[in-house]
């Protein structure tokens, strides 16, 4: 495995002993590799990527994550195993009473930098996200596209490996979820391994790239895959 990124193998969520939000699925993604993951409303979308992020348990399967085993990951290796990989939330998840360098700073904090390296990448990942003359705003001075912008740039800040995205443009604009998903397109550009949650198949038109299809917890296809 030491080309994937992603490998899952009969992965399955059971609530009960009839009810599955996944159910039985496989698949693999390379270093690298921008996908999708896409299906209606309880298609099983944002548990998955709740499972490669460990905000989740796996009934049972293999997922390994950067040849790390998630499925058996312990709790108190939780947060060093998220230091590989960056979560993009739908509703942002910002702290309104930080500004938005403090938001983004966040996740460097307890990793023991210097206060000029996390000055150094704050304002490196601010600019990336077009962002860098607004750092000593608070998020309710921003409009939601510039929002998840400050999201994407806190997800990034530890230089992750892979990046995990859930219906990041869910409540945007067209427009300007066209802008994010450039965004993401340039991040994947920059060799971190993209993983977005969405329904919208305007978006995935425009943007083509492998789409893998769930239907009911379940794979229904795996279209594009490299």
């Amino acid at each position: 495995m030491a080309q994937k990124m992603v490998h899952i193998r009969g992965l399955g969520v059971r609530y009960s002993a009839s009810r599955y939000a996944l159910k039985n699925v496989s698949f693999d993604l390379d270093r690298g590799e921008f996908a999708y993951i896409t299906g209606a409303n309880g298609a099983g979308k944002t548990t998955l990527l709740k499972i490669l992020f460990a905000m989740e348990r796996a009934s049972e399967g293999n997922i390994f994550v950067n040849n790390r085993d998630v499925s058996g990951l312990p709790r108190n290796q939780i947060y060093q195993y998220r230091r590989e990989v960056g979560f993009v939330f739908q509703d942002f998840k910002l702290l309104p009473d930080l500004t938005i360098y403090d938001n983004v700073a966040l996740p460097l904090e307890v990793r023991k930098m210097t206060p000029g390296e996390v000055d150094h990448r704050v304002r490196g990942v601010l600019s990336l996200v077009g962002l860098g003359d607004r750092a000593h705003d608070f998020p309710q001075t921003l409009s939601g596209g510039e929002q998840q912008r400050v999201a994407i740039a806190r997800s990034i800040i530890g230089r992750p490996s892979l990046l995990l995205a859930d219906e990041p443009t869910g409540n945007l604009d067209s427009g300007t979820a066209r802008d994010i998903m450039s965004l993401f397109m340039e991040i994947n550009d920059m060799g971190t391994t993209v993983l977005i949650a969405t329904h919208d198949e305007g978006l995935m038109d425009e943007f083509p790239a492998r789409t893998i299809r769930l239907q009911s917890g379940q794979l229904l296809n795996d279209r594009g895959q490299a």
